[in-house]
């Protein structure tokens, strides 16, 4: 999987050696991957088994999420759109979708938001991201 080798550090703990890092990050069940920035900071979780395209698309959403909160806004919505798009069967697609429209907002293009509603609505009209974005078509 590339965006694991080009993006990540993967690191492997197990909760019976090591159950103070499983305190710490208060992991509830396995497995549980976790998004760190260099700090140690957490910005998303994926938590269960996930097939390949889900756990591609959850990583690459937490690469967005990571981007974003760092106010990367245009790498963010980078990030997001490949979800919303190479990964649209993905149980994460319509969180991309939704962060997309938000994070070129953030970064000057506030005409996104209406598209946004537009596209969740018909892909994905009965999420509860279409039902966020539903505010912005009126």
């Amino acid at each position: 999987m590339q965006v694991v080798t080009e993006y990540f550090v993967p690191v492997k703990i197990h909760v019976k050696e090591q159950p103070a890092v499983f305190e710490r990050f208060k992991a509830q069940w396995t497995p549980t991957q976790l998004i760190l920035d260099g700090h140690g900071i957490e910005h998303h979780r994926i938590e269960g088994f996930l097939p390949k395209e889900d756990f591609i698309a959850e990583l690459e959403l937490g690469l967005g999420k990571l981007a974003f909160e760092e106010k990367r806004y245009e790498d963010a919505a980078n990030m997001f759109r490949v979800v919303c798009d190479e990964h649209a069967g993905a149980g994460a697609a319509p969180e991309a979708c939704y962060w997309a429209g938000v994070s070129n907002y953030k970064g000057g293009n506030h005409e996104s938001l209406k598209e946004t509603a537009r596209v969740l609505k018909e892909r994905y009209g009965d999420s509860a991201w279409a039902r966020k974005a539903s505010v912005w078509s009126t």
